[in-house]
């Protein structure tokens, strides 16, 4: 056995029928720690670059449309889970990426859909290898937005504007 991490995304269609609770109960039993949560709204660029290894596939450009919310709402819950075998763990509740070829145990196969269209709506994604996890898991968060270090890290001075909430004159 080893630990491992693996990212996790409530996708649009599973924020639209408000599955969240749902989808984190069912992660919850796999006994994971929960290291990095937020909410994304998914740009094209970032769309494009986790689903690159499929951008010669006809689906493609769907698949970019419905991840940015195009088809339910324009937000992704973007989770990291962390601990022994965390990627089995995760795929085995979340189910096959189909949903019809999901088992009806899984989250998958208690709420995703195939659309008339032909679009599949399978509520979640889940990164398929350790490989994948780190690379996604690197595109969604920066090291600072995880309760606990996962990967080596490193310091470096960059000039940079940031933004503040706006004091309200008086």
């Amino acid at each position: 056995m080893s630990v491992q991490q693996t990212l996790v995304l409530i996708k649009p269609d599973g924020i639209a029928k408000s599955l969240t609770g749902n989808i984190l109960t069912e992660l919850s039993d796999t006994g994971l720690i929960l290291v990095g949560a937020k909410i994304v709204q998914v740009t094209r660029e970032l769309a494009e670059e986790h689903y690159q290894h499929l951008s010669e596939e006809k689906f493609f450009d769907e698949l970019i449309r419905y991840i940015m919310g195009e088809f339910h709402v324009k937000r992704v819950l973007a989770l990291i889970y962390h601990g022994e075998n965390a990627i089995a763990k995760v795929r085995d509740v979340v189910g096959a990426t189909n949903p019809e070829q999901a088992h009806p145990s899984t989250i998958r196969g208690k709420f995703g859909r195939i659309t008339t269209k032909g679009v599949f709506e399978n509520v979640v994604h889940a990164s398929e290898s350790e490989k994948e996890a780190e690379r996604e898991i690197k595109l969604w968060f920066r090291p600072g937005e995880l309760i606990q270090t996962i990967y080596p890290v490193e310091s470096r001075q960059v000039a940079k504007t940031e933004i503040f909430w706006k004091q309200e004159k008086k």
